[in-house]
């Protein structure tokens, strides 16, 4: 098996910690905390033989490579593969895996987009549409929290508010998965993942094309961009790629792992139902608490060094959010869950020029669903065990039976 293509392997630098483990381990993919506790513990960074790369789980050492775009690129991919190596599965995204000037013409495209205006003439439909499937699922005796609400809401509001003329729900969230697992080694998750490209890619490269988008949605106004001549055509289509490709698996995690969270403790969820307006503190306190990103990469693009380390020009860098978002010496009792915490700058988002595009729309849509279950549910009471879905890069439930009274 070929973990790596397009890796250049490194020695470990000198003072480094030597940590002979898979961090792409199923057993660590689905229940990562007892590694991510070690992972810090052995310093700002582990130098893993398996893969001959360099792991980083600290906050602050985090933050500064996801700060500094000019020393550690995403150009060169933000996953295992060092594109400068070798060619990527797919032409690589021009809104995250590019570096300015590049990325500074797309991402402003994709801000104006996804504006504060753009996503508050959306609320109200979010809102209606998250009170409707609450109502529902509060008829039922249980359901399942991924495929009846996690999955079910983000892929019926997302691709109305890109203005999809076609919606494949399943489609949608497999090539999510898909471009997550890309990410890793080139393990059986990988493979599985990739092998579904024949039938996925080429369904949703058609559905980017502008006339199957609806005039009046966030595809569009990419698309008047092109008009303006800002972005080409081309790259218009690969805009709305990279709508479809982060803006729902993400999204689906970010809102189940939420469930999962005010269903593991109730004291919470009372705070919740106390004061409805709590709804987006709880989905930001989820995110740090589960990071559904739990990975992802940048490459040294010089010489350069990281907390004494030094770090030679083409080094991957393993960046664990996860690990970051639960480090006891940023996050005072990091292990609790709190609504009332208010957890800013957390990096479950990502953060610097990199920082998610789309996350006002993520958040719009999980406040809504909160707001409905706040409002409308007494009781959330899990009906069985949760159950995680490892992937290369999203740290997410594949079913979790639950009931609402």
């Amino acid at each position: 098996m070929t973990l790596i293509e397009g890796h250049r392997p490194i020695e470990p630098p000198q003072g480094v910690s030597v940590w002979d483990i898979d961090p792409y381990d199923a057993a660590i993919l689905t229940d990562p905390t007892d590694y991510y506790q070690e992972l810090r513990a052995r310093g700002p960074l582990v130098y893993i033989p398996k893969y001959q790369f360099l792991c980083c789980g600290r906050y602050a050492e985090i933050k500064t490579i996801f700060n500094d775009w000019e020393r550690f690129v995403s150009s060169r991919g933000v996953g295992l593969q060092d594109f400068k190596l070798d060619k990527p599965w797919r032409p690589p995204s021009i809104i995250l895996e590019v570096d300015p000037p590049d990325h500074t013409k797309t991402r402003t495209v994709m801000a104006r987009a996804m504006s504060p205006r753009a996503v508050k003439q959306l609320k109200d439909y979010f809102q209606r549409t998250a009170d409707n499937l609450i109502d529902q699922l509060l008829l039922e005796d249980s359901f399942d929290a991924v495929a009846d609400l996690a999955e079910a809401f983000p892929t019926t509001v997302f691709p109305e508010a890109v203005g999809l003329r076609e919606v494949n729900r399943q489609h949608l969230i497999n090539y999510g998965a898909m471009v997550f697992n890309a990410l890793g080694p080139d393990n059986a998750l990988r493979q599985r993942s990739l092998a579904m490209g024949p039938d996925i890619v080429p369904w949703i490269t058609e559905q980017c094309s502008r006339e199957n988008l609806k005039p009046d949605g966030l595809g569009a106004t990419i698309y008047a961009s092109a008009d303006n001549g800002d972005i080409t055509e081309d790259e218009a289509g690969m805009l709305v790629r990279s709508l479809l490709s982060a803006g729902v698996d993400t999204t689906v995690t970010g809102i189940g792992n939420a469930l999962w969270a005010l269903a593991s403790h109730p004291e919470e969820f009372e705070k919740l139902k106390a004061d409805p307006s709590l709804a987006r503190p709880a989905f930001e306190e989820s995110l740090r608490y589960t990071s559904p990103i739990h990975t992802f990469c940048r490459t040294a693009n010089q010489d350069t060094s990281i907390s004494g380390a030094e770090i030679k020009e083409g080094t991957k860098l393993i960046c664990s959010l996860g690990a970051a978002n639960l480090d006891e010496d940023h996050w005072p009792n990091a292990d609790h869950f709190d609504i009332n915490r208010r957890p800013t700058g957390h990096l479950a988002l990502g953060t610097g020029i990199h920082g998610c595009v789309g996350q006002n729309i993520a958040r719009a849509e999980a406040e809504a669903i909160l707001t409905a279950i706040a409002l409308k549910v007494d009781k959330i009471q899990a009906r069985g065990d949760a159950i995680w879905r490892p992937n290369n890069s999203i740290h997410g439930l594949d079913r979790f039976p639950l009931s609402f009274t």
